[in-house]
């Protein structure tokens, strides 16, 4: 079943498991953009991404750096690089264009990145947006996962399998 749509978590756990499912339904040279107001559990959804994947090592937010890189698993057991962008202190796209974009955007791993609208033109057609919000308590959460320029996930798990047979 697919956790596209909208859902309400009421921990940090409870954000991180939901991004945990939502790591079954990437595939290598998925871009997931995640908005949301300061302290709305950005960078906690990139840790259960993260979690679904295996990744051993601490994820922690690159606010400073920019770019964080992890190693993580496929569901076949492979490598898969996961990028983890933070453009919270990115001033202009000029920048992005400075980190070498290319190689994490569109290369073979997972692309996460927290304040997705800085990417401005350069986000794919071709991506999940992860919408994230202040619920009516401190530690609730209102998240809203949507598939952009994607199949209905009934078709995108056909071509899944379709992948997975060659």
């Amino acid at each position: 079943m697919s956790v596209l749509g909208k859902h309400r978590t009421r921990s940090e756990a409870g954000t991180r498991l939901l991004a945990s499912e939502l790591a079954h339904e990437l595939h290598r040279g998925d871009l997931v953009a995640l908005f949301g107001e300061l302290g709305t559990g950005k960078t906690q959804f990139v840790k259960g991404v993260c979690d679904g994947f295996g990744v051993r090592t601490h994820v922690t937010s690159p606010t400073f750096v920019i770019l964080n890189r992890y190693e993580g698993s496929d569901a076949e057991g492979g490598e898969l690089l996961i990028y983890h962008l933070d453009l919270y202190r990115i001033g202009s796209v000029r920048e992005i264009y400075d980190l070498g974009y290319e190689e994490f955007l569109n290369g073979d791993g997972v692309c996460l990145v927290e304040w997705g609208e800085r990417l401005e033109r350069l986000l794919p057609e071709r991506r999940f947006d992860v919408r994230l919000s202040y619920g009516q308590s401190e530690q609730e959460r209102l998240v809203e996962i949507e598939a952009v320029g994607l199949p209905a996930p009934g078709v995108m798990q056909r071509e899944s399998l379709r992948r997975s047979v060659r």
